[in-house]
């Protein structure tokens, strides 16, 4: 699986869109990518990438919860 180039995009926003660290960390990924100038118009998320992105990350209860 491919992760996201945090360094890059962390460049980005704070070099390229002189952003502090917190403000870049605040925003959402549809703000950045209208910041950022890519197309917004692509579609949303479907179920099926949902479904994916959610059995690749699977919520884990911490051991201390209970």
């Amino acid at each position: 699986m491919s992760g996201f180039d945090w360094p890059a995009l962390l460049r980005a926003g704070v070099r390229g869109l002189r952003l502090r660290p917190a403000e870049f960390w605040a925003l959402t990924p549809a703000e950045f990518r209208l910041m950022m100038g890519i197309d917004a118009s692509s579609a949303p998320m479907g179920k099926s990438a949902l479904d994916a992105l959610a059995r690749a990350y699977p919520d884990k209860k911490d051991m201390d919860d209970g």
